[in-house]
């Protein structure tokens, strides 16, 4: 077995990461490149042999608590050897002493568990095509109307850490559309949608109650004219669940949440969509 080296990729080559990401079927959004190099641009791997690219990975970050672990692939013709098992090791080595989190494949569940993954709860992945919705409701926002601090907040109801650096990046990166709804002048649901290689992904999508998802959906949905789109949805929150099935959504993808410890806790019932199996 020749020797991996493996390094941190530059800002510049995460892109190789994300077109692999395709390549498995994974359906990544056109610019989530540059968004998941915004909050920690060392949390993303290399390994090669040769000089040439055998395996990827990810483990970003946020802040000293927690840090997701997610594009983990070894190239098609390379696996069975290692490579795999050494750039994970070197991952993780980069995330502790914090709480990992990670979207697996169901397949590769049990493997996780052996490295001290607990499984939290499944997110199913639904999609379907849609037809453009009505105009929005009179109190849907631009999202990026909205002090970053209230959305920072919000967030922090919904995610293990803070991560302030990505949400700008995500709801500023051109093609992102961002949109809110307040009541009473308070944040009751927001979200962004995003063109991928198919279709286009909602994510986040983050609301008090399942009208305010709803309005929040779509106004997405108008912004986009209807067309292909995927939610990724919590198994654990029957409102997500319905929400999506009301649309016409059907599943088409599952993933295992698991984390290695505790995590804060979580108002999982205000997810109505994952921000990105990528990176949490």
């Amino acid at each position: 077995m020749n020797d991996l080296t493996i390094r941190h990729m530059r800002p510049n080559e995460i892109a190789l990461a994300v077109d692999w990401a395709a390549a498995e079927g994974w359906n990544p959004g056109l610019a989530d490149a540059p968004c998941f190099a915004a909050e920690d641009p060392q949390g993303f791997f290399i390994g090669e042999l040769d000089g040439e690219p055998a395996a990827v990975i990810s483990c970003v970050n946020y802040g000293a608590q927690f840090s997701f672990l997610g594009i983990y692939i070894v190239r098609p013709d390379l696996r069975s050897r290692g490579h795999g098992l050494k750039i994970w090791n070197a991952a993780i080595a980069h995330a502790r002493p914090r709480v990992i989190g990670l979207d697996g494949v169901v397949a590769q569940q049990a493997n996780y568990q052996k490295s001290g993954f607990a499984l939290a709860y499944a997110n199913v992945r639904y999609g379907g095509t849609v037809a453009a919705p009505p105009a929005p409701n009179a109190g849907i926002v631009a999202l990026s109307d909205v002090p970053m601090a209230l959305i920072e907040a919000d967030d922090a109801t919904v995610f293990p850490a803070p991560r302030p650096a990505f949400l700008r990046s995500w709801i500023n990166t051109p093609g992102h559309v961002g949109r809110a709804l307040m009541r009473g002048g308070q944040l009751a649901g927001w979200g962004v949608i995003r063109p991928c290689r198919t279709g286009c992904k909602i994510g986040p999508l983050v609301a008090d109650d399942r009208a305010g998802a709803g309005a929040v959906l779509a106004a997405l949905l108008a912004s986009a004219g209807g067309g292909e789109i995927f939610l990724d949805v919590p198994a654990v929150n029957r409102d997500a669940v319905a929400l999506a099935q009301d649309l016409g959504l059907s599943p088409v993808f599952e993933t295992a949440r698991m984390y290695t410890g505790t995590i804060p806790p979580l108002r999982i019932d205000r997810v109505f969509g994952v921000t990105t199996f990528e990176l949490g």
